[in-house]
């Protein structure tokens, strides 16, 4: 745990010198220590081995296998390619219900291997796939749920395993927002049949790009472990049909680096989370995305909702955080189902979703994490302030 003794000696700690015309910005990466990088890239030119599953891969699956208490760990070079893996590895056919409300990348890893994504609204509470919905979208083509566990916030997984169980189903979770997050005692990454971790630079642990499989199941980790490598069980027999999915070694060292710096980062995080609960408390028409499980989540996203009667729309607030040079942003605008191809292919769900359209117009994301000091959260909270009660008095 960092105290404010410490904090300035923490190498990828805020800026120490407040800046009132420093931009600020959603995703900056947390920077792990810049020497325990750099020992692990010499040993990786030591080694002189440097993708093909190496050494660093090798350790970092086995770190993070111990961390999210989960047996298997297949680390692959991003989480687009880990979900089109694992639909491939679970032999999901036909349709897929998911959530509108997500990254595009969840639905088009679902279209790219053929599949079709089915998308269901949301549980306005929870950001989450609402399991009171589900049923009534299964068809004779459904092979799979994919639940989506938004900003760290675990799906409804007893709910989802009921129906899916029903109705025989394969079940999925995209966790790329969720590493580290707990959910009914254990670490996410131990639910559905498997799960997927985003490891890109904006996440809470990250390996610069990256991504990552968990699964308890033998076979099908051995399936997804095939599968991202070609398909080649030995150096010249191929079993399955594959494609290179692997990471890099120098990726693996950037996630060796920041595992070692990630309770830090979580410290960080819960304080700058506690500090905009307490900045945007007062504030009429923005309320905090609240965080129900304190022990349980990365604290990895700030999410703001923005009341419909507010004296200024999410995005004329928007304007004037950015005219600040305070680069929050709206997720996920818009949702799945009005991108292309999907509004295209599927416009059916353009009028079925009413609580994704909803929540789409009224939340945004504000900046956090080791780059972001308490008086930058002071500055954000003051400029919200400022923007909506002039306004109001105007």
């Amino acid at each position: 745990m960092i105290t404010d003794d410490l904090r300035d000696s923490v190498p990828y700690q805020e800026n120490p010198v407040p800046d009132s015309d420093r931009t600020l910005h959603v995703g900056q990466p947390n920077l792990s220590d810049r020497a325990a990088f750099d020992r692990l890239v010499d040993e990786m030119y030591e080694n002189r081995w440097f993708t093909n599953n190496g050494q660093l891969v090798q350790r970092l699956e086995h770190r993070l296998s111990e961390y999210l208490q989960v047996k298997h760990v297949v680390l692959v070079n991003n989480a687009t390619t880990g979900l089109q893996i694992a639909s491939q590895a679970l032999g999901l056919t036909g349709e897929v219900i998911l959530p509108a409300f997500t990254f595009v990348a969840t639905a088009h890893a679902l279209q790219w291997v053929g599949l079709k994504p089915v998308f269901c609204d949301i549980d306005p509470q929870t950001h989450c796939i609402d399991p009171l919905k589900i049923e009534a979208l299964i068809t004779e083509q459904t092979s799979a749920i994919a639940g989506v566990h938004v900003w760290g916030r675990p799906c409804p997984t007893d709910a989802i395993d009921e129906i899916a169980s029903r109705h025989n189903l394969a079940t999925l979770y995209d966790a790329a927002h969720a590493f580290g997050c707990r959910h009914q005692g254990r670490m996410l990454g131990n639910f559905g049949q498997c799960e997927v971790f985003s490891l890109h630079a904006t996440k809470f642990f990250h390996t610069f790009e990256g991504g990552a499989v968990t699964t308890n199941d033998d076979a099908l980790a051995e399936k997804i472990r095939l599968m991202k490598n070609f398909g080649f069980e030995s150096m010249d027999r191929v079993v399955e049909l594959g494609i290179n999915g692997k990471m890099p070694e120098v990726c693996a060292a950037m996630g060796l680096a920041s595992l070692e710096q990630l309770d830090d980062v979580l410290e960080i995080n819960r304080r700058n989370y506690l500090a905009y609960d307490a900045g945007l408390s007062d504030i009429p028409y923005v309320h905090l995305h609240p965080q129900t499980n304190l022990e349980g989540t990365n604290f990895h996203y700030i999410v703001v909702e923005v009341d419909d009667d507010a004296p200024l729309s999410r995005d004329e607030l928007l304007k004037r955080l950015h005219d600040s040079q305070i680069l929050a942003r709206r997720y996920f605008f818009p949702a799945c189902h009005r991108m292309e191809p999907y509004r295209t292919l599927y416009p059916e769900y353009l009028d079925a979703l009413p609580e994704t359209d909803r929540l789409c117009q009224r939340i945004m994301i504000l900046p956090t994490g080791t780059a972001i000091s308490p008086d930058d959260i002071s500055r954000i909270c003051a400029t919200i302030r400022s923007s909506l009660t002039r306004r109001k008095a105007a």
